[in-house]
């Protein structure tokens, strides 16, 4: 076995965590010029380390591979994921009083998804994004976006033109991060000496419990615990004083943290407490990620068995969405065509194309109404209720939804 060692604290890696195969880069959406080319796969084995229990995949591509200049993944087609933002905006800017006076910074800002709630209310904003199409569509909102990656250099280079932030979020991008050290630091550069960090991140406790294993591709580095990001953030001089569970991406957590020498504001009694749920699940012992492979296989034979029946049975089967946890799953399973004949998307930047691995076809979202499937398999299963509300209307030709995950069912 190669020798691999844990991005944070350098401990070498012995245990496996979930082995899924090999797997191209789960954005890697193709043309149908590219179907006579090679395309690569990589190996999506995870990881535990067991001195942090941070879980995580060695590093296969580099970030700048993966967030090249035609990256698809735009967070402004998800209406769930756009009202997340706003009741985030409101409540933060009321819990730490930020006004017109402040300067928020945003990691990964995408197409300025969330910083746009920010501008209406008149806080000055800035967002770093390294896809440079992506960070375009931003600033045609009127959102100030510099296109690189961040860490130490990123923020030394902000905090020497005197731009510090008042607060300092990032949504789903600390797993990204191949260089973990690298960027915690970043944050401490960039940190006003009474600022705030807020961070979202699927917890690996939900990850685990629910089954969630495609949300393991190659674009997520790191799987992360309470625990091991409380660690990972002591490490770097910065406190964390809050935690909330959102029910975001199957399960997420959004943390807040300070620097670590400034005693306000006090450390809440939900750190403790959480801390003691992962305690008592195992997160500090090898035997609950030893477990988890097992219950992955399970899904994965379920699901091939149902969707082999519904051929079987002459059913049409498709997919809403083409997420990445969406290319995992079919990756892994081995699913093509033949057992699932097309997804639609509400994203134009993916349609037209074909999905990574599989090269099924990716439609707008109307297709379903000319083809007339038996079944929908939703893919992006964390938006599940969004999705039936939007696809009421297949029951009218007799189609029903199936989610994948954590199990097989199909929803009446």
């Amino acid at each position: 076995m190669t020798a691999y060692v844990c991005r944070f604290c350098a401990a070498s890696l012995q245990h496996s965590f979930c082995d899924l195969g090999m797997s191209p880069l789960s954005n890697a959406y193709l043309t149908a010029e590219q179907l006579g080319r090679a395309e690569r796969f990589y190996p999506l084995h995870a990881y535990v380390c067991e001195r942090c229990w941070l879980v995580q995949l060695p590093e296969h591509e580099t970030p700048e591979h993966i967030f090249a200049q035609d990256y698809a993944y735009f967070s402004c087609y998800s209406d769930s994921w756009l009202a997340h933002c706003r009741a985030y905006t409101e409540q933060i800017a009321v819990r730490f009083g930020l006004g017109t006076a402040s300067q928020v910074v945003e990691i990964a800002s995408n197409d300025g998804y969330l910083l746009q709630y920010f501008k209406e209310r008149g806080v000055s904003v800035l967002g770093i994004e390294p896809a440079a199409n992506v960070a375009a569509v931003a600033e045609k909102k009127g959102i100030p976006t510099r296109v690189q990656f961040f860490g130490r250099d990123t923020a030394q280079a902000l905090a020497n033109n005197s731009l510090k932030a008042d607060l300092l979020l990032g949504n789903n991008v600390l797993a990204h991060v191949p260089d973990l050290n690298d960027f915690v630091s970043g944050m401490k550069i960039l940190l006003k000496s009474d600022g705030v960090i807020t961070l979202e991140f699927p917890h690996l406790l939900r990850l685990m419990r629910g089954n969630q294993f495609d949300t393991i591709y190659h674009e997520h580095y790191s799987y992360f615990s309470f625990t091991t990001v409380e660690r990972v953030f002591a490490a770097h001089g910065l406190t964390l004083f809050d935690v909330q569970e959102l029910p975001t991406h199957g399960g997420s957590l959004r943390v807040f943290g300070r620097h670590a020498e400034n005693p306000i504001p006090a450390v809440q009694g939900a750190v403790a407490a959480l801390r003691n749920v992962e305690t008592e699940a195992g997160l500090n012992g090898l035997g609950a990620y030893a477990a988890f492979a097992e219950q992955v296989k399970e899904a994965k034979f379920q699901l091939l068995e149902f969707l082999i029946a519904a051929k079987r049975a002459g059913k049409r089967v498709w997919s809403y969405g083409a997420p990445a946890k969406g290319n995992t799953l079919l990756n892994y399973c081995g699913i093509r065509s033949d057992l699932v004949e097309g997804t639609v998307d509400r994203s134009p930047y993916k349609q037209g194309r074909l999905l990574p691995g599989t090269h099924i076809p990716i439609y707008a979202p109307e297709k379903l109404n000319e083809v007339r499937p038996d079944y929908v398999l939703i893919l992006p299963w964390n938006l599940k209720e969004e999705i039936i509300h939007w696809g009421a209307h297949i029951r009218g030709w007799g189609g029903r939804f199936v989610v994948p995950i954590p199990r097989v069912q199909v929803l009446s």
